[in-house]
């Protein structure tokens, strides 16, 4: 009788664990994401195209990702005629817990959605069809820049040139598909620091260029913040493995014996109006950093971005940069 009594109750408790689980997935499944879109309407300026083309291609390089790259060359520059097309694949291979494609960002695209839906992806993750965004593409970080940056890169997204072309869609590993539903959040936008406060307004680009996110060590795709800046991210390449470098002021191991000037030079010697990506030979090490996107910064934003390298503190950390294949 007691054997009954108890297998009644544990077949209860089992049936409640199996209708919660369930609660659960079917809440992530068809409840989240679910940030409302605000009311916004973005008019375009000459003013907004000129900043958004100069943050999506030189500061957020969101062409980095939306955009064919040369891989056979170094720093994989951008193929021209392809600017926004989309379609670079990061999986399994590069450490990520599913194979996430980069959307089209022409007008092919986005011309159906709204700017409020645009707005709502960049900041908080979240599509037009209520998907979440995997954070490759930080999220977190554009929420929090000036709303006015933001709609100014939408009005430059919504300018250039239309390209046909139908990416595969992102396919998520499990559990990671009912995880990343809980990613998206309300974008938290904050003012552009003057550029007079330069260590403030370097933080604020380092924000929205991304540094942290390939220049931190990840687990599963995400960074482990007590790391930032470290460097030791690695990147599954080809012919090799790729580990970014520590960027903080650490004298042995980071930048802390590089002058403004150098550091402003090594972008700067990246301008494609003077250098030309070489080809790689299967053993030269190669970079995933879009260097000659990032040779566009002003020098104005390139020393305030030092400035707050230089403001973190020093973390020891050796990176064996590349390891070719044998």
């Amino acid at each position: 009788m007691r054997k009954k009594i108890w297998a009644r109750i544990l077949g209860g408790l089992l049936a409640a664990v199996v209708l919660i689980i369930a609660g659960v997935i079917l809440y992530l499944r068809f409840v989240l994401p679910n940030v409302p879109l605000q009311d916004i309407s973005v008019q375009v300026t000459p003013e907004r195209l000129e900043r958004g083309q100069y943050l999506a291609n030189h500061v957020c390089v969101c062409m980095d990702c939306h955009s064919k790259r040369d891989w056979e060359r170094f720093s994989g520059p951008p193929v021209s005629g392809t600017l926004g097309e989309g379609g670079e694949i990061f999986d399994e291979k590069m450490g990520f817990p599913g194979a996430f494609s980069s959307p089209n960002i022409t007008p092919f695209n986005l011309g159906s959605w709204t700017d409020a839906g645009i707005y709502r992806a960049i900041t908080s993750g979240e599509t037009r069809e209520g998907k979440p965004l995997f954070p490759i593409m930080p999220y977190f970080a554009y929420g929090t820049m000036d709303t006015e940056d933001i709609f100014s890169i939408i009005a430059y997204i919504r300018s250039i040139p239309e390209i046909r072309n139908t990416p595969p869609r992102s396919n998520p590993a499990f559990p990671m598909n009912l995880v990343l539903r809980t990613f998206p959040g309300k974008a938290r936008p904050a003012t552009k620091p003057s550029e007079s406060d330069t260590i403030k307004y370097g933080e604020y680009l380092i924000r929205a260029s991304g540094c942290i996110e390939c220049h931190t060590t990840a687990k599963h795709g995400q960074i482990v913040k007590e790391k930032a800046f470290a460097g030791g991210r690695e990147f599954i390449m080809p012919t090799g493995l790729l580990v970014s470098p520590n960027i903080t002021p650490d004298k042995e191991t980071g930048i802390g014996l590089m002058s403004r000037e150098d550091f402003i030079r090594r972008f700067k010697g990246f301008d494609p109006a003077i250098y030309k990506a070489p080809k790689l030979g299967r053993r030269d090490m190669p970079s995933i950093m879009p260097w000659m996107m990032y040779a566009g910064m002003t020098k104005n934003d390139l020393g305030a971005i030092y400035a707050y390298l230089l403001s973190l503190p020093p973390k020891n950390n050796v990176i064996i940069k590349w390891k070719p294949l044998n």
